[in-house]
């Protein structure tokens, strides 16, 4: 796929998954006392109100291009969360912190059976079989797309969401230090997508497999026409 096909098709994936992952922490947050998010309007579907001008629309084309259209990633504004709210101070981080990457491993499976059903749909009614390849192809880039999610959010590097669960995993004192190295985090972090592409390819790759697992399981119902994204 060239770069401008590749935007084209990633930009809506990207969007919805991104969205999804925020609003999902959103609810968890509610369900474990804290209606800040709720209070805010942040529990919406409307893209105006998750989209980051740097993670949302810069950072996801500056990637596509560097790599030319083989590797994307991007995030949405972070919902608001006080956890001095919730009503058990460490499960409730918990829940909340890992609501967004199960919620991104939903999204992953669920495509799975669009994709066979989409195919069906192709291959029954020949006229609809190029609509059907451009659907099933931005369904297979949701697959590889929110498994990249999850791998990329579970990075225990502060404020990625698994940083939360790394805290809440360490004994009290070890965790106090953990929570003042993690004041350097976006920098850290910042100098990983900069020039850690070694550490994120190998941190990435188990993703990559569950993905390519997930796909395999439908690889007959796929019709032709667009490729892989992540190969």
């Amino acid at each position: 796929m060239d770069t401008l096909q590749t935007i084209l098709l990633v930009a809506p994936v990207l969007l919805f998954s991104v969205i999804a992952h925020e609003v999902a922490h959103g609810y968890a947050a509610l369900s474990q006392g804290d209606p800040t998010a709720q209070s805010l309007g942040r529990l919406s579907w409307n893209p105006v109100r998750h989209i980051d001008p740097f993670m949302t629309l810069l950072m996801p084309v500056m990637m596509l291009v560097a790599s030319g259209g083989s590797f994307v990633l991007g995030g949405a504004k972070p919902v608001p969360v006080d956890p001095s709210r919730f009503r058990n101070y460490r499960s409730g981080d918990l829940i909340v912190s890992l609501a967004g990457v199960f919620t991104n491993f939903v999204i992953a499976f669920a495509c799975i059976p669009l994709i066979w059903a989409v195919g069906a749909i192709g291959r029954a009614m020949p006229a609809a079989e190029p609509s059907a390849a451009i659907v099933q192809g931005m369904l297979v880039i949701a697959v590889q797309l929110n498994w990249v999610l999850i791998a990329f959010n579970l990075i225990p590097i502060p404020p990625l969401d698994g940083s939360h669960v790394v805290q809440q995993l360490l004994p009290r004192r070890l965790a106090h230090y953990y929570v003042r190295v993690g004041r350097f985090g976006l920098l850290i972090l910042i100098a990983i997508l900069l020039y850690g592409g070694g550490f994120l390819a190998w941190w990435m790759r188990p993703a990559m497999r569950a993905a390519g697992t997930m796909l395999s399981w439908v690889r007959d119902a796929r019709l032709p026409g667009l490729p892989l994204l992540f190969s």
